[in-house]
């Protein structure tokens, strides 16, 4: 194994070595499950009203104007679709 350079050793953060792997523990071993319980799951939350994908093909103009209209121009024609589903447009 070479020699490590001096400038790359660092006291404060060993190299996790084989010996590190075979006496880790599961988080909630360690931590308990009180604070499992209270912890974050990863990932975005669970929407109420989870969106669909679908795919639909417009008109390049039509598509061009949208996105020029700025970021969120997909929940902004979600919400123009609903309030005319609403008002019984659609």
């Amino acid at each position: 194994m070479p020699t490590p350079e001096p400038e790359m050793i660092d006291d404060d953060l060993p190299e996790l070595d084989d010996d590190f792997f075979r006496r880790a523990r599961p988080a909630a071993e360690v931590m308990g499950e009180a604070f499992m319980a209270r912890a974050r799951k990863p990932g975005r939350p669970k929407a109420e009203t989870p969106k669909v994908p679908v795919k639909l093909r417009f008109d390049a103009g039509i598509v061009a104007h949208l996105r020029a209209s700025g970021r969120g121009w997909q929940t902004r024609v979600n919400e123009m679709l609903a309030e005319a589903i609403k008002a019984g447009r659609l």
